[in-house]
């Protein structure tokens, strides 16, 4: 066991080889449709000599999975297996909780190293997902001296529900779910030193709509110094049209005609009918309509996004940014050209994640990387090889300098001494990636292949 003093009260982590865990850490509250407040004290009144327990996975948002899982839908089949299949997930409205892996030696204090943080926002389409999916691990990091932070947030209606009340009480609508990305980061800011990180050095990491999310929040400019370097995994620069997020006020149409299929007659109704009930008119709402893509999303509402992305994207955060693609990712050759003119306009380093899944006939399906990300390869039902791991590894490398340095090459910018390949970012004239395989020493600097890609998207991507 691991017992920190923090500025919330002490917290019981778990203690294992080289680092430590703590789990289920709450870092806001806030009730159904109303913006989260951070927490400033784990006793909630019971004094700040209690130990807050942090040896378990917080509760995930209630989402459609919670009550009509539809794994008779191959996509939703295909991802449970993939990422939750043999787990057990707990999910309650009290969802505002963080996993933290940070380094740690037996006897050591955390105040004695400051060490670079990265947070992860996990995907889901904006209405799913939970940081305890199982790719979603942080050993590899904390063991090379970063602190890595998992967070679950809102989705689905939750967290993303408009109405005109929602406005009239706060001055802004919808976007519950973004706003706790936000409040979670600055949490993390203000007290990851207590966990032995570096609040001056924070990188954002995040896949799918978790990458769109970190897209998001580095369009705005109130973000400015609250983070250092965005890694997007398969998300960074997507903006095709079907979308861009619309303003607030032309969403509550859509929840004004579901609120009428759940028979709430009013808001305060809807804030206190069942979950039960919320996600049974969900699960027969939305198979009647074809416009739930548009209207369950982030919104333009003023204040987290201030303006339309086509503006704000022209002058984002002068960050350090890091993007990604699969060769059979979502709507792929878009992914690629998009992302890479976001690249070039912002010198981002690219990576073409070329290597095909095993056990099936897939190709590099969207988040595939995630595994090699987090190496957590063995975690999985596929018959992954030495080599997966080796390429695993030197992503990793990768990743663990760009999270240090905002760079994932070494300082003298030639190489590591590990001997990877020199990342070149992009540039306008220069837009390539960095391409990952099976065979590591064929890791080079490649040329988007829209072809293949478009072929994938076409004719594999069909499969899931």
């Amino acid at each position: 066991m691991v017992i920190l003093e923090t500025k919330c009260g002490k917290i019981s982590g778990i203690e294992k080889d080289g680092y430590a865990l703590f789990l289920g850490v709450p870092y806001a509250r806030a009730g159904r449709f109303e913006y989260a407040k951070p927490v400033s004290n784990w006793g909630q009144g019971q004094g700040m000599d209690d130990v807050f327990d942090a040896s378990q996975m917080g509760k995930a948002c209630p989402q459609m999975r919670t009550y009509h899982e539809h794994l008779e839908i191959p996509e939703r089949n295909f991802y449970h297996k993939e990422f939750r299949q043999g787990l057990t997930f707990e999910y309650d409205e009290n969802c505002l909780n963080l996993n933290i892996w940070m380094p740690w030696k037996k006897d050591s204090q955390p105040k004695d190293s400051a060490y670079p943080v990265m947070i992860f926002i996990h995907g889901g389409g904006f209405d799913s997902g939970a940081n305890s999916e199982s790719p979603f691990n942080g050993t590899v990091y904390a063991k090379r001296g970063i602190v890595c932070v998992f967070i679950n947030y809102r989705v689905g209606i939750l967290g993303y529900l408009t109405h005109p009340e929602i406005q009239a009480k706060y001055g802004r609508n919808g976007n519950f779910g973004l706003d706790d990305q936000l409040t979670a980061i600055k949490w993390v800011k203000e007290n990851i030193g207590s966990f032995g990180g570096d609040a001056n050095n924070i990188t954002l990491a995040g896949q799918s709509a978790g990458a769109i999310s970190i897209q998001y929040l580095c369009l705005n400019q109130q973000n400015k110094g609250l983070f250092k370097n965005a890694l997007m995994i398969s998300g960074g620069g997507k903006f095709p049209d079907f979308a861009l997020p619309r303003p607030a006020e032309e969403t509550q149409a859509y929840w004004n005609d579901f609120m009428t299929a759940a028979a709430a007659k009013t808001f305060d109704d809807l804030k206190n009918i069942s979950l039960q009930k919320i996600f049974d008119t969900m699960d027969s709402f939305k198979a009647t309509r074809k416009d739930n893509t548009y209207n369950t999303m982030p919104v333009i509402d003023g204040f987290l996004l201030p303006e339309p992305v086509q503006k704000l994207i022209k002058n984002p955060l002068k960050i350090n940014y890091m993007l990604g693609y699969t060769n059979c990712d979502l709507y792929a050759p878009l992914m690629a050209f998009i992302g890479h003119k976001f690249a070039g306009a912002n010198g981002a380093f690219v990576y073409f994640f070329d290597i095909d899944a095993k056990g099936d006939e897939k190709k590099a399906f969207h988040s595939s990387d995630l595994r090699y990300i987090f190496g957590t390869l063995d975690k999985s039902w596929r018959p992954y090889t030495q080599k997966d791991q080796a390429a695993s590894q030197m992503i990793i490398d990768y990743i663990a300098n760009f999270v240090k340095m905002g760079n994932p090459n070494t300082e003298d910018a030639v190489g590591t001494a590990e001997g990877l390949p020199k990342w070149k970012a992009n540039k306008a004239g220069y837009k390539k990636a960095l391409r990952f395989t099976e065979k590591t020493e064929k890791t080079k600097m490649v040329k988007p292949p829209y072809l293949r890609l478009t072929w994938n998207m076409i004719f594999k991507g069909k499969q899931i």
